[in-house]
């Protein structure tokens, strides 16, 4: 039924979400964004799963908003902005609210979205290699509808450091910055993610999603004014000059102008 992502459950109730685009990078386009929606769903009234773990296919995690979706969002109305921003928010806070433990496998590059898709895991464990970056500012834009769970993830301090600047850190700082909690050679990343996901095999389901709700409620509260407030923020950006100059710069492969 899924064309973007892959469920897969073992016999023990883990169930591997992959994000399948791997010749785009695994891009978030229109079409992934409602398949994850629907997968969150699935998963939480799927009794038989018992933890997530979510990966990409390909060398990259998630590298962001699909080119095509970039396009139509600059050719669009505010009103067609805001309903597709909500969308990621959608499904941003799908998988953020998920009521089962969600395990970020992050073998490959995460930038923009990406950053996000890893912020809304409950533990993520990355590649040593890897690259991350919140790269909205290069293109005009902002890491807007992403922006609570990143800045969740990190704290206001840390997230200060990489969230307007759009400059690429490694795995190392990652891990410095919270947003990986550990950062292993590529060949060692499944057994380190298996290391996260056998503890909770042991616990009570339902303890596990009661305790993962209490600690959603202790720490930020992400609810539907800060939601809103993310997505009239990324579509006044959209409106605005620079966001026309840098995609449009981005799609001919050149300078904007604020690179002189």
């Amino acid at each position: 039924m899924f064309e973007t992502i892959t469920l897969n459950t073992d016999a023990r109730g883990v169930c591997t979400l992959t994000l399948n685009r791997p010749d785009k990078h695994n891009a978030m386009s229109g079409q992934m964004l409602q398949e994850l929606i629907l997968a969150a769903r699935r998963l939480n009234e799927d009794g038989t799963v018992r933890v997530v773990v979510l990966t990409g296919a390909g060398k990259s995690f998630c590298a962001g908003g699909d080119l095509g979706w970039m396009r139509a969002q600059m050719e669009a109305d505010a009103e067609t902005r805001g309903r597709e921003a909500r969308v990621l928010a959608e499904m941003l806070m799908a998988l953020n609210t998920l009521a089962k433990p969600v395990i970020g496998a992050v073998q490959g590059n995460a930038f923009g979205g990406g950053v996000g898709m890893a912020s809304v895991c409950d533990v993520a464990i990355g590649a040593d290699h890897l690259k991350m970056g919140l790269t909205e500012t290069k293109l005009g834009l902002i890491p807007a509808t992403i922006g609570p769970y990143v800045i969740a993830r990190m704290g206001e301090a840390k997230a200060r450091r990489v969230f307007m600047s759009a400059r690429l850190f490694g795995a190392a700082e990652a891990v410095e910055l919270g947003l990986l909690a550990k950062a292993v050679p590529a060949d060692q990343l499944a057994e380190a993610v298996e290391a996260e996901v056998a503890p909770y095999l042991n616990c009570a389901p339902g303890a596990v999603a009661a305790a993962k709700k209490l600690a959603r409620d202790l720490g930020p509260q992400l609810d539907d004014a800060v939601i809103d407030h993310t997505i009239k923020a990324l579509v006044a950006r959209w409106e605005g000059d620079e966001a026309q100059e840098g995609i449009s710069a981005f799609f001919e492969k050149r300078k904007p102008v604020w690179q002189g």
